[in-house]
């Protein structure tokens, strides 16, 4: 049911502050799943230095409707994030559509490696990647002054996977002459058990070395079921391990690619790829049936790879699923969902008109490498955000380090925004009795006595009266004393940029399964939270700064 508007990864770029022609033919048929594959293909082999890799826009489809013809916003909503979700099957793949989202809502991309004060002008719209997998965009309030407030939400790209590892091949050839494997990586804290049985397709960065010797970065993915984590069978285990599955992640994880290839009569040509491979000691050691298939989708050479970062992921696309097509499912819901949402709000929140108005620099940042601990040039640990809002301020006149700049954070406030634990109706014990969350039920607030959230008293509060204001639910999550908490960007970049800051999420099931699941009507819920944010947080930072701090009596 959910892929009948969904048919283009570019349909995400259709929000709602964008205006449309109202399609004067009747609403096509639901597009094949061929279709939005191959729509989604067409990200998938860009270069990503070329200023044409965006995919063509097409009209916007028409509206979702309810039975009664009221047009669904929430349905229409999900059905873009499926969309983009099944185009961003790595964080390079997620940055590339979102910045083809950003270019469709006016937003220019900016050279991290350039000037930039002269090219950022108040009421302009930039943004800028770092690593390929990391995305920062902003737009300047046309109202701004130098010292005034920046606007914050912070998300990440990267999700827990299996990535090939450098050298592809995995051992010394097929396993017992019959099947070939892949050599992989667990990068993150995965529910592994949730890989095993899965068809899964392969795609990354690749970079090329062209036949007169420049470079090429490019995307590629292979979205076919071209590769499988087989689990042991029920009869070849004992009553243990049948009771505590615990795959070993080194020997167990390790998926089957294809069938060794049997005898062949070597052609000229395989001999001469053969001393080519054998003369660089990395091609060598490269996977051939691997290497061949990224080779015919990307319409080169094998020979012609020279670096690669790869990663597995669910074959099965996303879907809008349930009786009545409440929950979104699929892979890589922690945290592209964040990543989405916030980019189409900052989209919607920054027309012309509304950012003419704007006394404000309202940003989102979509970090890399979360899921590993964040510091990496890409991550929040690394110095993308302070570099992001120094060099804005610094361009609209306020200079490093300076005490107007200083001035400027001080007035700031940051929405760290990554999915939060929805209570398991399997599970309800695991939750602490008066915290449990929803799915459906609104942004989640996320506490945490000792700092693991950057939530405070009064950034949560500033959040509940968002709420209030956007008419955006929300709740509230506290994990249990006796059970340990995870955390996020949130108290990493308050710590570093020393602005008030907010740990929030939308509430999902299944966190880092291979395959996730989350209520589609709070993609709406954030959008409304956000959207408020931008908006209007200036509202409530004035009232608050009419609110003097307590002090003791003076008999104390």
């Amino acid at each position: 049911p959910c892929w009948g508007s969904a048919d283009s990864i570019a349909v995400l770029a259709t929000s709602s502050a964008t205006p449309s022609a109202t399609p004067s033919a009747a609403p096509s048929a639901p597009a094949s799943f061929d279709a939005r594959l191959g729509l989604a293909r067409s990200l998938d082999t860009m270069a990503l230095d070329d200023k044409r890799a965006a995919p063509p826009l097409p009209a916007p489809t028409p509206k979702a409707a309810r039975a009664d013809g009221v047009p669904d916003a929430s349905r229409e909503r999900a059905l873009r994030f499926v969309s983009f979700l099944t185009a961003a099957v790595t964080p390079y793949h997620a940055v590339a559509v979102g910045s083809a989202l950003l270019e469709k809502a006016g937003y220019v991309q900016l050279d991290d490696a350039s000037t930039w004060a002269s090219a950022i002008k108040p009421g302009g719209r930039y943004f800028y990647t770092r690593c390929d997998s990391t995305l920062v965009a902003f737009a300047v309030g046309g109202k701004y002054a130098a010292g005034g407030p920046f606007r914050m939400v912070g998300a990440h790209t990267d999700s827990p996977a299996l990535k090939a590892k450098p050298l592809t091949k995995f051992g010394s050839g097929p396993t017992e002459g019959v099947l070939t494997q892949l050599s992989i990586s667990t990068y993150g804290g995965g529910l592994w058990h949730t890989w095993f049985d899965r068809d899964l397709g392969i795609g990354g960065l690749v970079i090329l070395r062209k036949p007169d010797g420049s470079l090429e970065k490019r995307l590629v993915a292979i979205r076919e079921p071209v590769l499988r984590v087989p689990t042991l069978c029920i009869h070849l285990q004992s009553a243990a391990e049948r009771d505590s599955f615990a795959p070993n992640k080194e020997t167990h994880l390790v998926p089957v690619l294809c069938m060794a290839p049997g005898p062949a009569t070597a052609t000229s040509k395989d001999k001469e790829d053969e001393a080519a491979a054998s003369a660089d000691p990395f091609a060598s050691a490269q996977e051939p049936e691997l290497w061949n298939l990224l080779a015919q989708r990307l319409g080169v050479e094998p020979g012609h790879i020279a670096s690669h970062d790869l990663t597995l992921f669910d074959a099965q696309p996303p879907a809008l699923t349930g009786a009545r097509s409440e929950f979104v499912c699929g892979g890589r819901l922690d945290n592209l969902a964040s990543s989405f949402v916030a980019l189409e709000a900052l989209a919607d929140c920054s027309a012309d008109a509304q950012l003419a108005e704007s006394e404000a620099i309202c940003c989102v940042a979509l970090f890399d490498h979360e899921e590993v601990g964040s510091d990496s040039a890409a991550g929040a640990g690394g110095p993308v955000m302070e570099e992001a809002l120094s060099r804005v301020a610094e361009a609209m006149g306020a200079a490093p380090g300076s005490e107007l700049a200083q001035r400027g954070l001080r007035k700031s406030f940051l929405l760290s925004l990554d999915n939060a634990h929805a209570v398991h109706p399997n599970y309800r014990s695991k939750h602490e009795q008066g915290h449990r969350p929803h799915m459906g039920g609104g942004v989640v607030i996320k506490n945490n006595a000792n700092q693991r959230y950057a939530t405070t008293v009064e950034s949560s509060f500033v959040v509940r009266e968002l709420g209030r204001l956007g008419n955006a639910p929300v709740q509230e999550f506290v994990v249990k004393n006796d059970c340990p908490c995870g955390s996020t960007i949130g108290p990493i970049l308050s710590a570093r940029l020393g602005v008030r800051t907010c740990d929030i999420g939308m509430p999902q099931l299944s966190m880092h399964s291979c395959r996730e699941m989350m209520g589609a009507a709070d993609l709406t819920h954030c959008h409304a939270l956000l959207s408020t944010f931008f908006l209007r947080v200036g509202e409530v930072d004035a009232k608050l700064a009419a609110c003097k701090s307590p002090r003791a009596k003076e008999e104390m």
